[in-house]
């Protein structure tokens, strides 16, 4: 929604596709698997958790977007899973394509190199269509990503984020588009919120004025907008033995 809304909207590009990653993992955890056994085959919550594919799907496609799903490979991952997915794009009329790259290299991306190519020379997508109005009022716009992109129910603002508004106003800036920060583990503000979540409430703590970037950001929740490091660096199980690096990732 940011690339489209902001990126495209301010430099005149409209993509010919869009390309959507899936994992089995991410759909079993979204299907309601705990993280310690996505890695385990249990087709009934992968199918549980296409519906969070599909929402993804249906955004897309409401922007005018045609859709391409990569469906990254894992060791772990079995035929019959994978075909789940891939019979379920085709009754979405979405592309599909396994990617091999991690294993493969280059090779393992051929399937899903075609198939990009191929769409977008015989079914490229409809000219961009843009989630909100630059004229419109800031709390319309948010308003239409809250509900139109993420189908929350209601969005709510702090004291701080009124305050914000009456400072935008008044410097004139209602005309730039919105930059929405929250969790992107869910279409909702709560991390553990998984799948196709919808009619919840939205609450906007903050609004920063990035004059220079031309954007309003929207901090929604309790978010941490630059990425935290961790308490014991990577580079604690770095090392050389029998002259190989381990400890890489």
């Amino acid at each position: 929604e940011k690339f489209f809304d902001i990126k495209c909207r301010e430099s005149g590009l409209s993509p010919k596709l869009t390309v959507l990653v899936a994992t089995l993992r991410a759909l079993k955890l979204h299907g309601g698997v705990a993280e310690t056994e996505i890695k385990a085959p249990n087709a009934e919550a992968l199918r549980r958790g296409l519906a969070n594919l599909d929402r993804h799907i249906y955004n897309l496609k409401k922007f005018g977007q045609q859709v391409v799903v990569a469906f990254n490979r894992f060791d772990t991952d079995t035929e019959d899973e994978i075909n789940i997915v891939r019979n379920h794009c085709a009754e979405q009329h979405v592309g599909f394509a396994v990617n091999d790259a991690f294993a493969q290299g280059g090779k393992g991306a051929v399937e899903l190199a075609r198939l990009v190519v191929e769409m977008v020379e015989n079914t490229p997508s409809q000219p961009l269509r843009y989630a909100y109005d630059l004229e419109s009022p800031v709390k319309a716009k948010i308003d239409k990503i809250a509900k139109d992109i993420y189908s929350a129910g209601s969005v709510v603002y702090s004291s701080k984020a009124e305050g914000k508004l009456k400072k935008i106003a008044m410097q004139s800036l209602d005309n730039l588009p919105v930059c929405i920060a929250k969790t992107q583990y869910s279409f909702s503000s709560d991390p553990k919120a998984k799948g196709d979540v919808r009619d919840f409430e939205l609450k906007v703590s903050d609004i920063i004025i990035n004059r220079g970037a031309g954007m309003l950001v929207v901090i929604i929740g309790e978010i941490m907008r630059m990425p935290g490091l961790p308490e014991e660096p990577q580079a604690v199980h770095i090392d050389i033995v029998n002259g190989f690096i381990e400890g890489l990732s």
